[in-house]
């Protein structure tokens, strides 16, 4: 059986987050830390970062919801350019995702010595993001209770990322969240322009009932 792009991804930072979890040298080394990026020139931590997680549940939703989403990134990619420049571009997708959505949150703390971050949210975020466009109609259900058309969802989550990114009232990053969908929506239309007419029509076509 072949393995998916999806798949190794999420079999590589299982394995680094198995070894995080039970290694803390390693989860130091690998978290995302911007004072020690700053002045240690450590910039491998805006990828290191995301293949590591603070506990399994972290890595099971992140990853769960990855697995579920990616995949459908992957084939358009594929579809488009090859499997194989497609996979490549496909792997360059996500780990600007890591990289880009952490950036925001680099410069607002680079002289802070006491923030950290980890996760795959930038990059699971870009993944969910840009499947939205393509398939804005197909329903995201949260916790198999509530079920919503993407784009509905989508509008909810950016909202929602947005305020509690200002109020930073947790220990969550959700400038990550927040940019890591930007990024995904942005990326997806530069290389398929056609999908916004695409996904203005179904939205358009949305009947709730």
């Amino acid at each position: 059986m072949d393995l998916s792009i999806t798949l190794v991804l999420i079999i590589i930072t299982a394995i680094s987050s198995y070894y995080g979890i039970n290694n803390a040298a390693f989860m130091e080394r690998c978290m995302f830390i911007p004072y020690k990026i700053k002045r240690n020139g450590q910039w491998d931590r805006f990828i290191t970062s995301g293949f590591i997680h603070k506990d399994y549940i972290h890595l099971f939703f992140n990853m769960f919801t990855f697995y579920f989403f990616g995949g459908v990134v992957e084939q358009v990619l594929a579809y488009k350019f090859g499997v194989v420049m497609g996979g490549a571009v496909y792997v360059l997708f996500y780990l600007l995702g890591i990289i880009i959505s952490d950036i925001p949150t680099y410069l607002k703390n680079q002289d802070n010595s006491y923030y950290r971050a980890l996760g795959a949210s930038g990059g699971t975020a870009a993944t969910v993001f840009a499947s939205i466009i393509i398939l804005p109609l197909s329903d995201i259900c949260l916790f198999g209770i509530l079920c919503l058309p993407g784009f509905i969802l989508g509008v909810l989550f950016l909202l929602y990322s947005y305020f509690k990114g200002k109020n930073q009232d947790d220990a969550i990053n959700h400038d990550a969240h927040l940019y890591g969908a930007i990024f995904g929506i942005v990326f997806i239309l530069v290389i398929s322009p056609e999908s916004a007419t695409t996904f203005i029509d179904q939205v358009m076509s949305y009947r709730p009932f």
